[in-house]
């Protein structure tokens, strides 16, 4: 997974990383380690998160440049 993209997502919508990881109901902490690139979300995490964006996984992971491709 492409760590900017997330830590880009999050800043065009105004949220901090507290708002996203309540959004996704784990601590703030644990998001961290995802946009910092430290560790990959498991799938279950992979698809929360993509659903939280309203982005595709394939976008999340970087295998194209167009959001909502295999919505």
């Amino acid at each position: 997974m492409h760590a900017q993209r997330l830590r880009q997502l999050r800043q065009e919508r105004g949220l901090t990383q507290r708002n996203v990881a309540d959004g996704l109901n784990i601590a703030e902490s644990s998001y961290q380690i995802y946009e910092y690139g430290r560790k990959k979300p498991g799938f279950d995490k992979l698809v929360a998160l993509a659903d939280f964006f309203d982005v595709s996984i394939d976008y999340l992971v970087g295998r194209t440049d167009n959001p909502s491709v295999n919505q």
